[in-house]
């Protein structure tokens, strides 16, 4: 069965949707795990599901809308843009976060992690973090917007990369049986 773009489109946006809700509400266990470290673990766990749930999603569109049947390009197409979907709709909710809840709490936290890994002595030797106070410092002056561009730019790239291993399992050919 031959899948025209407009499906194709469809049902990525249907299912990228599905997928940014699961983003932003993964997002939202981010900034609460840096206090409560269950939290941060289950985000660990929920970021690992991603692409398994990105291998549903594209099996799902393949048997249900494909006719069980999909070429690599066909899934990698779809699944790539599935994921780009769910980036700009993750990207928003990453917007407001930063630009009106945030108020440095991510800075801070990290910066109270620096100093007290500072303070420790591995070996008899003073922990080296001069290159992460580098880095803190650099986050602290980038914008919400420059903020959301990075993670938006990161999602979208490793969505992609994703993808390609999703598309090769999801791949079906109809074979095809000669009768005697």
């Amino acid at each position: 069965m031959t899948v025209g773009r407009q499906l194709l489109q469809k049902y990525a946006m249907h299912f990228g949707t599905f997928m940014g809700v699961y983003w932003i509400i993964k997002f939202i266990l981010f900034p609460l795990g840096l206090v409560v470290p269950f939290l941060f673990l289950l985000y660990i766990g929920l970021t690992l599901g991603v692409p398994f749930m990105g291998y549903y999603y594209t099996k799902s569109y393949r048997n249900k809308i494909c006719g069980g049947f999909i070429q690599f390009g066909h899934a990698w197409l779809f699944t790539i843009v599935m994921f780009m979907f769910a980036s700009i709709l993750t990207s928003a909710a990453h917007y407001i976060y930063f630009r009106f809840l945030d108020n440095g709490h991510i800075v801070d936290t990290y910066q109270e992690m620096i100093n007290t890994v500072s303070q420790v002595e591995v070996a008899g030797a003073a922990v080296d973090t001069s290159q992460l106070q580098e880095a803190i410092d650099l986050f602290s002056t980038l914008t919400p917007a420059d903020i959301t561009f990075q993670i938006l730019s990161l999602n979208v790239i490793f969505g992609s990369l994703m993808s390609i291993f999703i598309a090769l399992f999801v791949q079906r050919s109809p074979k095809t049986f000669l009768k005697r």
